[in-house]
């Protein structure tokens, strides 16, 4: 079996044990009522696509493609009134620190746990 680079394991369809585990947490939560409209992978635009013009002849329109971050877990906490974007990390890259950065300054509205 092939590892990943962060040798996690993909457990019950979710990219680690950990990310597994926490979506069985989180399915009770909502079976209970404390959390509903549980969603995976939820993908949130960050930058929108545009277009620029190439600066080498022939010039030319070249479409710049949106910035896109997909949480692991979107829901709302019934008790605590708000959307929750959750994320499940064992280990963060560069990229992950910009984009959940740049996640959490544009929708300020939505609680934002990494666990």
């Amino acid at each position: 079996m092939k590892r990943n680079k962060y040798y996690n394991r993909k457990t019950n369809g979710y990219d680690s044990k950990k990310e597994s585990k926490r979506a069985v947490e989180l399915q009770t939560l909502e079976n209970n009522g404390y959390i509903s409209h549980l969603e995976e992978q939820k993908k949130f635009e960050l930058q929108p696509s545009f277009k620029i013009l190439t600066s080498e002849p022939p010039i030319k329109e070249k479409t710049i493609r949106a910035i896109t971050y997909f949480v692991d877990f979107y829901y709302y906490d019934n008790e605590k009134k708000r959307w929750v974007a959750e994320d499940v990390k064992g280990f963060k890259t560069d990229v992950y620190k910009i984009k959940s950065k740049i996640f959490q300054y544009t929708y300020r509205d939505i609680l934002f746990l990494e666990t």
